[in-house]
């Protein structure tokens, strides 16, 4: 997930490099999304592992 959070980056920078401005908002919307969506399942990871040390299993 965090590879297609930056090929749309990438796709947004250079977007806006050549001047095409609604491509690029809409491939940065499209990364900060998914960027936002990678973040919440890694902490939800985190948190689950973390809990499963501690309960010894």
């Amino acid at each position: 997930m965090l590879y297609w959070t930056l090929v749309f980056l990438v796709i947004a920078l250079i977007a806006g490099v050549l001047g095409f401005t609604g491509v690029a908002v809409a491939a940065a919307g499209v990364a900060k999304l998914l960027f936002v969506v990678f973040l919440i399942l890694f902490v939800i990871s985190l948190v689950t592992h973390l809990g499963r040390r501690r309960s010894g299993v």
